[in-house]
């Protein structure tokens, strides 16, 4: 007997858990409640009468409606009417029908469905609710209202604990600041921070973004974009595996095969790591940084260590510092530094500041390694600073200045291992259709030159002193040379000449370091450069 009892109460006990946790619908209200066991067998009919709507209620939530099928074994309900189902102050989600289970507690929501929380407001055709894992889901298209964005898609996932959205297909943000056009994105409703995980295009009033992964800041318009991530900043294209953005400081920076290309003045710099100022019309590249100018059809690539842009549009002062090298069509060259004014058409060549008792305790030939080169065809000049000036209608070489130590080099046409050189303190250089047409030396003039017959047969070595030399050029060799004002020197025939007289004071040949190439541009140590990624 004491086992019959003790049997009955462990049944009931399951019983009072099980009623427990599934917790049957109770009817709170109704106008009035039919059967119709033919048409719906095992339902209870609740039907509104005059303002008498039927209520339910499950597990803390309220169910309005005009009318509801009720199914007390099955513990659920079917709902139509101006359907309102009232979850506290959390949830109200109002549809024209309802179907509703109260043991999976999931609920089927359509017909002009709204989904209401205090952070936004969703509507739909058709929703599913999942109120034990708190997941609201809908495949027909969606619409989101929250705070000042607009959100719509034609899937969605909205997890309730997160308050977060898992949005697919076409998706879109509109905000009086900018939009968003997405396949899918990840939106949080309360911090309104937006993760991409598929092709997405952000368009704000002066810039765009387009990536396949990332992450945006609605509310600050910031954000981190990666997988081919581009930003069409204000006429500047920048590229780069990894970018940071930041619309109310005007920044916006890059790394990993970066590009910038500025569509106003037909220029591209690539490097592996950027930073652009809008605001301030300026930006900095720096390892391996390579800027490419389009002139005239032709291309002139600068390589440096760091490249900055700075001034507005059309003019633009490009610097480059440490280890620049030049490459155009005419005219090679390297340098400390460079700096380029794209408005005058002017290019300074700099070399790097010594102390004059660091510069006193060089040889002449030390002192010239040190200083910046170009060369012209055959033509090798080195000086204390060099500068190229454009035509900026016609875009081509206008003319050459040098100041301080300038000496020009030319191997000789004819014999191996001879060089004609020339010294002095100024260099003018002019030139006609881009090629060096003649140069004007000035101040402690010397030449060494090596002179021919017509025949190809040798003269001798002319090495002569003046304050002045005119050299000029066909097809960038020296075809003539003048001397102005008492020149000093004369003609050394073959047999005369001495082995140290055939190099003036500080010559050295540096075709080695000559870059022929846009590889040639980036040395070994730039080859190795090792790159870290933005976080």
């Amino acid at each position: 007997m004491n086992h019959l009892k003790f049997f009955i109460i462990f049944l009931l006990t399951i019983y009072t858990v099980n009623s427990q946790d599934q917790r049957t619908i109770e009817i709170l209200q109704a106008g009035k409640s039919i059967r119709n066991s033919l048409e719906y067998p095992g339902a209870n009919i609740l039907q509104r009468d005059n303002n008498l709507r039927v209520i339910l209620f499950h597990d803390g939530a309220k169910i309005e409606s005009d009318l509801s099928y009720y199914y007390f074994n099955e513990n659920s309900f079917k709902a139509n009417g101006q359907v309102n189902f009232n979850q506290g102050d959390s949830l109200v989600l109002t549809s024209d029908y309802l179907e509703y289970d109260g043991t999976s507690k999931k609920a089927f929501a359509y017909g002009n469905v709204k989904l209401t929380r205090p952070d936004m407001k969703l509507e739909t055709d058709t929703l599913y609710l999942d109120r034990i894992k708190n997941i609201a889901f809908y495949n027909s298209k969606g619409r989101i209202i929250d705070n000042d964005n607009i959100l719509e898609s034609n899937s969605g996932t909205y997890y309730m604990g997160p308050k977060k959205y898992i949005f697919k297909s076409n998706v879109t943000i509109e905000n009086p600041e900018y939009n968003v056009n997405s396949e899918e994105l990840e939106y949080f409703t309360e911090t309104n921070h937006t993760y991409f995980n598929a092709k997405t295009l952000i368009t704000g009033i002066d810039y765009s973004i387009l990536c396949k992964n990332g992450f945006y800041d609605t509310n600050n318009q910031k954000g981190y974009f990666r997988d081919d991530a581009i930003i069409n900043y204000d006429g500047k294209i920048i590229n780069g595996d990894s970018i940071f953005f930041e619309n109310e400081k005007s920044y916006a920076s890059a790394s990993y095969n970066i590009k910038i290309n500025d569509t106003i003045n037909k220029s591209i710099i690539t490097g592996h790591y950027g930073e652009i100022f809008k605001e301030k019309d300026s930006a900095i590249i720096t390892r391996n940084a390579l800027a490419v100018n389009i002139i005239k059809n032709d291309s002139l690539y600068i390589h440096s260590d760091t490249i900055t842009i700075t001034g507005a549009d059309e003019k633009k002062i490009l610097k480059g510092y440490y280890d620049v090298r030049i490459l155009k069509s005419d005219v090679r060259g390297l340098s400390d530094s460079i700096h380029f004014n794209q408005e005058t058409g002017l290019i300074k060549l700099l070399k790097k500041p010594k102390s004059s008792k660091f510069i006193k305790s060089l040889t002449d030939e030390e002192k010239n390694k040190l200083n910046p080169v170009i060369w012209f065809g055959k033509n090798q000049i080195t000086g204390d600073k060099i500068f190229l000036k454009s035509n900026v209608v016609s875009e081509e070489l206008d003319s050459l200045i040098i100041r301080g130590n300038v000496f020009m080099s030319q191997k000789d046409s004819l014999i191996d291992g001879r060089f004609n050189q020339i010294k002095g303190e100024k260099l003018d250089g002019y030139f006609n259709d881009g090629s060096l047409d003649n140069v004007y030396i000035v101040k402690n003039g010397t030449l060494l030159y090596y002179m021919y017959s017509d025949d190809a047969e040798f003269i001798g070595m002319n090495k002569t002193l003046a304050s002045s030399i005119l050299i000029k050029f066909l097809n960038n060799e020296i075809s003539e040379v003048s001397f102005y004002k008492t020149p000093d020197g004369n003609v050394i025939s073959e047999n005369k000449i001495i082995l140290n007289e055939m190099k003036l004071p500080g010559f050295i040949w540096r075709e080695i370091e000559k870059p022929n190439n846009v590889r040639d541009l980036f040395s070994e140590e730039d080859k190795k450069l090792e790159i870290v990624e933005i976080e």
